[in-house]
């Protein structure tokens, strides 16, 4: 394909991303079209500290559970507990081994403490933030932590008699947590305890004390501290989002994925909408979670098709929201080699630079009608961009060679 592009080409840098863009988003999103290759994380974190250093931006949200992320938030703003015990408890999905991960905590805290005892003033100190559920792709989480977390904040803190239930009515009712994290249960819907009677009495017990912590807000905004309130808040979305996803484990119809998977990124769309009301954030997560456009993927043979977190947050956001995904030349590692000539990699795989940011809009105008074919990957676990939605995203970072592993 002889469309020469080499003008939409950019040096990898915060900088050049920011150019990109009418205004400083609150929600910048750089995407990845493959987990668990520490190349990607590291750019991630180069960026993130020009964005910091240079933009303002102070806080990261990483696809991972958003209550196990706050054990990491607790250590890079206070100092609690280690990086060891944070890396093992604080990121989900088996990344907390990434050496990538760690050190992006590591320079977090390191960047929060200054030379005197006080550290970087509150405004100034940088935030973690997992915006995943506690979602696996083998079982989903018990809502009992983050029920009872609230239930826990609420009761300490209103008139017992406006509470729905107790604490002990809410453990009777959780049972035990295998109940919930039963692995079978992805696979058989019949191991779902979803739709019980105890789970359907829960979802109306969590939608009570979600509306009953609204309802108190003049109150408990001035009883506890803002970081408290905007934890339950977060504990309220997450039991009513884990309810509702074990509620759709237990279905039998044949929209039974498409319904997880949705309700999955309307978790991830809550949380992220939850940051950019703290300040702007830099957003990291797969492409397909970030993209503007519909999400697709086959499970099990199946074709899914929904909105993913991305889509849902910009239509609310509107230019508080940006989107760079980030494409890959070769992973030979994974037997995924030099693209096509005739696909997006392949034509951003011919330019000399070993990593470029492109101007995504620009790229598709460039191309007119002579548009690039979709890229096949040999390897399930790369999802090329799907030239249909070029121009969707504000930009493209390309990475030409991701480095082999020993």
């Amino acid at each position: 394909m002889a469309t020469d592009i080499k003008d939409t080409a950019h040096a990898v840098e915060a900088a050049a991303v920011m150019r990109l863009l009418p205004g400083r988003p609150r929600l910048l999103a750089l995407g990845e079209p493959t987990h668990g290759e520490d190349a990607l994380l590291d750019l991630r974190n180069e960026l993130f500290r020009q964005l910091v250093e240079q933009e303002g931006y102070r806080t990261i949200t990483i696809e991972s559970d958003c209550m196990a992320g706050l054990v990491v938030d607790d250590y890079v703003t206070s100092g609690t507990g280690t990086l060891d015990e944070v890396m093992e408890r604080g990121i989900s999905h088996g990344w907390g081994t990434s050496a990538a991960n760690r050190e992006l905590v590591h320079w977090m805290r390191a960047y929060n403490v200054r030379a005197d005892d006080d550290g970087r003033p509150v405004s100034e100190r940088l935030r973690f933030a997992g915006f995943d559920g506690p979602l696996e792709i083998t079982h989903a989480g018990s809502p009992r932590q983050a029920l009872t977390a609230l239930h826990g904040y609420l009761a300490a803190r209103v008139d017992a008699d406006l509470l729905p239930c107790t604490a002990d009515t809410l453990d009777r009712l959780l049972g035990t947590d295998d109940r919930w994290t039963d692995p079978a249960a992805m696979m058989d819907p019949s191991r779902s305890t979803g739709q019980s009677a105890e789970a359907g009495q829960l979802r109306l017990l969590a939608d009570d004390l979600v509306a009953l912590l609204d309802a108190q807000t003049p109150h408990l905004i001035t009883e506890t501290s803002r970081d408290d309130w905007d934890r339950a808040r977060l504990y309220g979305r997450t039991a009513l989002g884990l309810l509702r996803y074990h509620y759709w484990m237990a279905d039998t119809s044949p929209a039974r994925m498409t319904r997880l998977v949705g309700v999955r990124d309307q978790m991830m769309a809550h949380n992220l909408r939850a940051v950019a009301a703290r300040g702007p954030a830099l957003v990291h997560a797969h492409n397909s979670h970030l993209q503007r456009g519909k999400s697709t993927m086959r499970m099990g043979g199946i074709p899914l098709e929904w909105w993913g977190a991305g889509a849902l947050v910009s239509a609310r956001l509107g230019g508080g929201y940006a989107f760079v995904a980030t494409a890959l030349g070769t992973i030979r590692h994974q037997g995924v080699d030099t693209p096509p000539p005739d696909t997006v990699e392949g034509l951003l795989y011919a330019l000399p630079e070993e990593r470029c940011v492109i101007d995504a809009p620009r790229l598709a105008t460039a191309l007119g009608d002579t548009r690039p074919v979709p890229r096949v990957s040999p390897w399930f676990g790369y999802a090329p961009l799907d030239p249909a939605h070029l121009a969707d995203s504000d930009g493209i970072v390309f990475v030409k060679d991701v480095p082999q592993r020993a």
